[in-house]
């Protein structure tokens, strides 16, 4: 690996950089956006038998809300109890804010990469290129700067679309599991406010 790094030259840094940066982002928001993290299975039916016993402590509240996003949204629903629907609605949408910027967080970073990877991959490329023709003299060519600019180019080229692929899957990937889990706790809210009415 050391030696492909070295045949690489140093344009593959930037690309190595932004590949660890990626990865970094994919496994922690693939931890960090697993259903039971943001949609516990049992929370709504919970919640449905605490409301059909009365109503729910402001403790017990507290708890549901700092426990997953699907909690945060059904509580904003929760705390707005008795008053008109549109400010229900409000309180949904503000909530809805909040979750989407947590669900999204890094992920622009990782769509940046996707497109920047590849045009660090072209730098390199044009490094490569540049050693390439400088193997040219009057006298000749020099046979091992030559291979030296093919390896340079060759590399780069192929490492920035290595980098760009995996972070442009996975950003399709978040974004539509982030999509699927927004629409699963808006339905939720939708059934609460109908039980509450």
């Amino acid at each position: 690996m050391w030696e492909i790094i070295q045949d690489a030259g140093w344009p593959i840094w930037p690309l190595i950089f932004t590949s660890v940066v990626g990865f970094s982002i994919i496994i922690e928001r693939l931890f960090s956006l697993r259903s039971s993290n943001i949609i516990p299975e049992n929370l709504m039916s919970n919640l449905e038998l605490q409301l059909k016993k009365g109503v729910i402590k402001k403790e017990e509240l507290n708890k549901m809300e700092s426990e997953s996003l699907l909690g945060l949204m059904l509580a904003a629903v929760i705390k707005n109890q008795g008053k008109p629907l549109e400010v229900m609605n409000d309180a949904i949408i503000k909530a809805g804010d909040s979750i989407s910027y947590q669900l999204e967080k890094y992920l622009h970073i990782l769509a940046m990469i996707s497109t920047v990877a590849p045009l660090l991959g072209l730098f390199g490329t044009i490094i490569g290129m540049v050693e390439l023709f400088s193997s040219f003299t009057s006298d000749g060519h020099d046979v091992e700067m030559f291979a030296r600019g093919i390896s340079v180019a060759l590399y780069n080229t192929a490492g920035g679309i290595v980098v760009a692929i995996p972070a442009m899957i996975s950003h399709r990937f978040f974004r539509a599991k982030i999509d699927s889990q927004i629409h699963i706790m808006e339905t939720n809210a939708d059934r609460l406010i109908d039980l509450i009415n």
